[in-house]
């Protein structure tokens, strides 16, 4: 439970339709193992107690009187142990049946809650059997063997322990209405559903449950369990599948497939945490709208649930290949329409753009020839510069050459020595002292020439700096930290090198084989500002990941930090299941530490970042997405990681 994590099961029991005893020695088998395997919210099927296909049995008393009796022998059962179970099962009510789930924990039963919408039509016969909960009286009661439990849909359990752990019931036919059991049940608070359910399978029947229960779990940002009726209901004219799911705000996080053999449970973990942050950080979810709610509290043990959902090392990329190149072409498409756009309000006659023969000035470039193409205008209003300095490699001068050759822009080499040394002896500094001076002296050169050149044509500059260099500050303040349009500052430098891959393959596919040889040459050059001289052989030597982590990290950091406002334990405890294969633990701890301190200590050079195009959820603008103060402190966190 600790860092918001619960661990959920939605269950399918093998029944036997009107036999009460088997099917509740099932049920207690499976709650026996849901809680010795860590399970504390185990959810199975509608009327799961007699079954649901029972028809006119379920006018019988014995049957009913049945079902009562082994709900006691359940609940008996499983009272030693830390679980929360609903279960399904027909209970009288002021002499009217309603169709009922059971919430139970430690041998009693906290609620009943009754269906709402009983249907009636083709082969769901219920409105024979059962009544509506509408005809319930407010805050209604209801008596079991002598004890009596609050009955109705106006029930919410809520965990002493975990306070985010806010659960609410609704059932079967009651998600499938105009407006949803659960879309009340989550506005007053709720952020687990449990649907005990009973579905029959017919052709298209899956795809449609399938996305009525992520679409309702992503409008109502909970957590959703939907435990199906399967094996044993009768197939007199409809077959059941047991089709099970468990969808966090509208991410199917696992899934028994109708018919899927061998599997009676699927479990994974909830992220409670990230529900309420979401709720917080969306203005328009409705909260606490019904204030007539009874809320019950239990409770269960404190303690930190193992992680078995996925944890995605990367996830600003796709793992699904089509997946990935679609993404790389609809950012491509964001970034050029932006930029074509703001050329044509800007009436800029040229596009300047220095060119490293590094991956972000690559992507930039790729970019603006897209844009010019779009609006129909010659790719010589392009200006590539490349400005060689002191760091500058053959490698990387070669690819931005034969980069601009190919694409077939306007590309000038401007030479910025003599310049540099000039400025270092106006200022006085030692050019062997290589300290940040000598580094941050060549990119504001490089910006002012290219602010000039754009002057002298009536042209802008185009920004290289991505997402994750905005994240660190990783930049030189009015020097590659400044344009007048950055088309990469919401794209991270992991996804970078995937979009600039799916380039080379597509250039690859029209015949332009040098461009591509390019493009991927470029792909495995290290990483650099190339402000310090080369080695010895003539190779990069001053490499960026080893002096501010791998960008692997980092944007992984980046993502969870930003998109759901995690702990630094929280983020810590994510990159070891995530990440833990490739880096040790002390590595994952000191780059967050250092991930932690850049992100605060560089606010000041984001918060007059220049205008770029937003593509996905997680950005940096100072006008919209990031609004942070300059000289906020990180203390909080580092304090938190301190005490690990």
């Amino acid at each position: 439970m600790k860092n918001g994590f619960i661990k959920v099961a939605a269950a399918t029991p093998k029944i036997r339709v009107a036999d009460p005893g088997y099917n509740t020695d099932e049920l207690i088998r499976m709650s026996q193992n849901a809680a010795g395997a860590g399970i504390r919210v185990l959810v199975f099927p509608e009327l799961c107690i007699t079954g649901y296909t029972c028809g006119d049995l379920f006018f019988s008393q014995a049957l009913l009187s049945g079902a009562v009796a082994e709900l006691s022998r359940y609940l008996h059962s499983t009272a030693s142990l830390e679980l929360i179970s609903v279960v399904g099962l027909p209970l009288i009510w002021k002499n009217k049946l309603y169709n009922c789930a059971a919430v139970c924990h430690r041998g009693a039963v906290l609620g009943i809650v009754p269906k709402t919408h009983i249907p009636g039509y083709g082969e769901l016969g219920e409105t024979r059997y059962f009544a509506e909960a509408s005809e319930l009286t407010p805050h209604a009661t209801l008596t079991i063997n002598g004890a009596e439990a609050p009955f109705g849909t106006d029930l919410l359990f809520t965990c002493r322990e975990m306070p985010a752990l806010r659960l609410a019931v609704e059932i079967g036919e009651d998600l499938e209405g105009t407006l949803p059991i659960s879309s009340r049940h989550t506005a007053a608070g709720a952020t687990l559903i449990c649907c005990p359910a009973a579905s029959c399978e017919t052709v298209g029947r899956e795809a449609y449950r399938f996305e009525l229960i992520r679409s309702q779990s992503a409008r109502s940002i909970c957590g959703y369990l939907y435990a199906g009726a399967g094996e044993g209901e009768s197939t007199t004219d409809v077959v059941f599948g047991g089709h099970d799911l468990i969808c966090e705000n509208g991410t199917v996080l696992t899934e028994k497939k109708p018919f899927e053999s061998g599997c009676e449970m699927v479990c994974t973990e909830l992220d409670t945490e990230r529900l309420c942050y979401e709720r917080r950080r969306i203005s328009i979810f409705p909260q606490n709208t019904d204030t007539d709610y009874r809320e019950i509290g239990f409770s269960l043990p404190e303690e930190e649930t193992s992680l078995t959902r996925f944890i995605d090392p990367h996830p600003f990329i796709p793992s699904d290949a089509a997946e990935r190149a679609q993404r790389c072409e609809r950012i491509l498409t964001i970034q050029a329409n932006g930029l074509k756009q703001r050329v044509e309000r800007a009436f800029a006659k040229k596009l300047v753009l220095g060119i490293s023969g590094g991956l972000d000035s690559t992507l930039a470039l790729l970019v603006m020839v897209r844009a010019m193409d779009a609006l129909g205008r010659p790719r010589k209003d392009i200006i590539a510069v490349t400005m060689p300095c002191f760091g500058t490699t053959v490698r990387t001068k070669t690819n931005a050459t034969v980069l601009c050759e190919e694409l077939g822009v306007d590309f000038r080499c401007v030479d910025i020595f003599d310049a540099v040394n000039q400025h270092f002896h106006d200022i006085g500094h030692d050019p062997a002292d290589r300290n940040v001076t000598y580094e941050n002296s060549q990119a504001r050169e490089r910006t002012q020439i290219l602010m000039d050149i754009a002057n002298d044509c009536g042209g802008m500059v185009v920004g290289t700096g991505d997402l994750s260099e905005l994240a660190l500050g990783w930049a030189t303040y009015n020097g590659d930290h400044m344009s007048m349009y950055a088309v990469n500052a919401s794209v991270p430098k992991t996804l970078i090198r995937h979009i600039v891959s799916y380039c080379a393959d597509c250039y690859e596919k029209t015949g332009s084989q040098k461009l591509a040889d390019s493009l991927r040459d470029i792909l495995g050059t290290p990483v650099s500002p190339e402000l310090l001289p080369a080695d010895e052989k003539g190779e990069i030597a001053q490499k960026t990941e080893d002096l501010v982590g791998p960008y692997e990290i980092h944007d992984f950091y980046l993502y969870y930090m930003l998109r759901f406002g995690f702990t630094p334990v929280k983020l810590y405890r994510l990159a070891q299941a995530a990440l833990g294969d490739t880096y040790d633990n002390a590595t994952l701890l000191k780059w967050l530490k250092t991930f932690v301190r850049r992100v605060f200590s560089q606010q000041f050079k984001r918060s007059c970042s220049p205008d770029g195009p937003k593509v996905g959820s997680v950005t940096l603008s100072p006008r919209g997405d990031w609004r942070m103060p300059s000289d906020a402190s990180c203390a909080l966190w580092l304090k938190e990681l301190e005490e690990l």
